[in-house]
């Protein structure tokens, strides 16, 4: 969430950001709270100061009736005061966890996911000499996928994922893997994109697939929640993408600075509910209920976290050119890039058989708006300790990376050519 000093500082600018962005808030509501807690904290204050006088003065001796009388009174009173205290508290922290997070700049204004803007257009879109198929044409009749037995069992928007399709999934998570914990390549990503950033590369996460409702609620990612499964009777829920246990493991914690920046690149299968979406992506596997994840988490100091985002944009590009997809780049608007980022990048990948492009990255840039309810912190080498910074961003979700190989890579015989750079991970073959 916001700082409160922030937002009375800047009050104009963050009503007009949350109006940008699509939520219904009123700072100005948020300020009278504000207002009524610290005069409340202050005469909470003066009551206690208050009783502690009274309990000095009946120390030494019998007390007085009047002063028994009156620590009654100031009791009653302060118990009255802190009962209202809470109450308003409780209003107040619960409208200020509504106030969504300062956009960048350069996001562009909008009011629907039609109005972001694409900056770069990467690679050729494929030519065919025969009407190209769609995935899941490829996949049910190479048996790499059964639906329908899924269906039977699990509920529709599951798959049995089969064959030399699990190959495939592997073979780019291996690749992901090699890249994104070897050194020498992070170092020359980071060259290529022109940053001057710490070249330490990524720690590989297998993360819990279940998440408390506290830091699921502290990480903003609980919302929508009708899109979450919920463990009946328990505060604990199937978690939505690997960022939600991996930006939350480090809650109450203090970094050194010398410990930045602190990379992960978590494996996880992840669920969502896709709410709203019935009738959408019926076919194939674009849009599951259960889908595997290689995310990239880090943590950061202010001072480097919009370098570290550009860094994960500039990983993005890399897998997508290493595996000689066409795509495109987009910057999100504001109200499409979310509550808890301050920008936002998708990445979308061409489709030959819909003949558009199709969402496969995103890239969330966070600033401490996360951090300042985990209470994640860094020690800077001066000694002062601050609120780190937060980025997530996609590094492969593996069902839409196979359906961009199988369709960008089919053949008229309905084979599925296998991207050079992953054929070193395929036992070197070179057709599925």
């Amino acid at each position: 969430m916001l700082d409160i000093r922030y937002i009375r500082d800047n009050a104009d600018a963050v009503q007009k950001n949350a109006t940008d962005k699509g939520y219904e808030v009123s700072i100005a509501e948020l300020l009278k709270l504000d207002d009524s807690r610290r005069e409340l904290q202050g005469q909470v204050d003066e009551l206690r100061e208050k009783r502690n006088q009274n309990a000095a003065s009946m120390k030494g001796g019998k007390p007085s009736q009047e002063a028994i009388d009156e620590g009654k009174r100031i009791k009653l009173e302060l118990a009255e005061r802190d009962k209202y205290l809470n109450q308003v508290d409780a209003e107040f922290t619960d409208l200020l966890k509504q106030v969504p997070n300062m956009a960048t700049d350069d996001v562009p204004y909008g009011a629907t996911e039609d109005e972001n803007v694409e900056i770069k257009v990467v690679g050729d879109i494929p030519q065919f000499d025969f009407a190209p198929k769609n995935h899941f044409e490829i996949a049910e009749a190479k048996g790499w996928l059964d639906k329908e037995r899924a269906a039977k069992v699990s509920g529709a928007r599951f798959a049995y994922v089969m064959g030399d399709m699990v190959l495939l999934q592997q073979a780019i998570i291996q690749f992901v893997m090699s890249t994104l914990t070897d050194p020498k390549k992070v170092a020359d990503i980071i060259a290529g994109a022109g940053l001057d950033i710490d070249t330490r590369p990524f720690i590989p996460v297998l993360p819990p697939l279940m998440i408390k409702t506290e830091p699921y609620d502290q990480m903003d990612r609980l919302q929508p929640s009708d899109d979450r499964y919920k463990i009946e009777g328990e505060e604990l829920w199937l978690q939505g993408s690997a960022e939600h246990v991996l930006g939350s493991m480090h809650a109450g914690e203090i970094f050194e600075q010398s410990e930045l920046p602190k990379r992960y690149l978590g494996f996880a299968t992840s669920f969502r509910k896709e709410a709203g979406t019935y009738g959408k992506d019926m076919e194939g596997i674009i849009r599951m209920h259960q889908f595997d994840k290689l995310e990239m988490e880090s943590f950061t100091t202010a001072d480097d976290s919009f370098d570290e985002h550009q860094l994960f944009v500039a990983i993005q590009e890399h897998l997508l050119q290493q595996l000689k997809l066409p795509y495109h780049v987009l910057l999100k608007c504001s109200v499409d890039i979310g509550k808890p980022n301050a920008r936002g990048i998708d990445m979308e990948v061409w489709l030959p058989a819909q003949s558009k492009y199709r969402e496969t990255h995103t890239a969330d840039y966070m600033t401490d708006y996360q951090a300042r309810r985990l209470n994640t912190r860094v020690r800077r080498d001066s000694g002062k300790l601050e609120l780190i910074h937060t980025n997530d961003a996609t590094a492969f979700a593996l069902g839409r990376a196979m359906v961009a190989i199988i369709e960008n890579y089919q053949t008229v015989d309905g084979d599925v050519r296998v991207p050079e750079v992953l054929q070193p991970y395929l036992g070197g073959r070179e057709t599925l």
